[in-house]
């Protein structure tokens, strides 16, 4: 019986793994095809607005407190050791390369995973998937590949908000309250952070992105029925996106840090 059980659930786990693949590939495929088509444009210009206009106080709020926090816990380290002024340095490169691209992400994948899997999870439910499937549109082109766009396209600038108000609030506590000297500071910031840094956070936006939006909206293809079926495909939408956040910020560090090492190979011993 435990050897039958075992079987079943690595089975039903391989099977649950082709789902979302093949999912996945028809979501990016119809993205492509979306971005081709005129026809399409209104839908994700709405889906723009709702998840990307709506979530830039959230995503500005949590990138400013990173940015004081780190300002307040790395001080007193670096004040023991006389280097207070490169305090900049240790914001600024953290924020633009890991705290504020995953922290902005995982913010959206709360906040905009959880209400594309919960609208998507609804219509499954109350079998509008199916009713747009009777009529001959594909829902996946119709109700997928609109919001992976706009995720595709806008968290990028999201974590561009989110590094600026992260800046801007390592400044202000490390300068106003702490008493660095401003000057200093900024020069210090301007000869450590390098636009190598600032790229990567930004270009990770895309991975996280789509990441989000298709884990998202498998599990609102994919919900079981009733609001207790809605309401557990939110929380496994949002672990999901957490986790593979996390992932693919540790791969994308390591392939970075590879081709880093490639081409500017004196740089990377300093």
């Amino acid at each position: 019986m435990m050897i039958e059980a075992v079987g079943a659930r690595a089975m039903g786990g391989v099977n649950n793994i082709g789902r979302f693949t093949r999912f996945a590939w028809q979501s990016l495929a119809a993205s492509f095809r979306s971005c081709m088509s005129p026809v399409t444009y209104p839908l994700i210009w709405t889906q723009m607005h709702l998840i990307g206009v709506r979530s830039v106080p959230v995503v500005m709020i949590t990138g400013a407190f990173v940015g004081m926090t780190l300002a307040v816990q790395a001080y007193d380290q670096l004040a023991g050791m006389g280097l207070e002024e490169h305090l900049g340095v240790l914001i600024n490169i953290s924020v633009v390369k890991e705290l504020g691209p995953v922290l902005a992400a995982v913010m959206l994948a709360g906040r905009i995973g959880g209400a594309l899997t919960a609208e998507l999870g609804t219509m499954n439910v109350t079998e509008q998937i199916d009713a747009v499937r009777s009529m001959g549109t594909d829902p996946i082109r119709y109700l997928a590949a609109p919001r992976v766009v706009a995720c595709l396209l806008l968290t990028p600038f999201l974590i561009i908000f989110a590094d600026l108000m992260g800046i801007i609030g390592g400044y202000f506590v490390s300068v106003i309250h702490l008493g660095i000297n401003s000057r200093a500071y900024w020069s210090f910031s301007a000869s450590g952070v390098e636009l190598w840094g600032v790229s990567i956070g930004v270009v990770k936006g895309f991975f996280f992105g789509v990441a989000l939006a298709v884990i998202s909206c498998y599990k609102g293809f994919t919900c079981k029925e009733g609001a207790r079926g809605v309401g557990q495909a939110c929380t496994e939408a949002f672990v999901a996106s957490f986790i593979s956040i996390l992932a693919l910020d540790f791969a994308l560090a390591v392939i970075f840090k590879a081709i880093y090492s490639t081409f500017w190979p004196l740089k990377s011993l300093v």
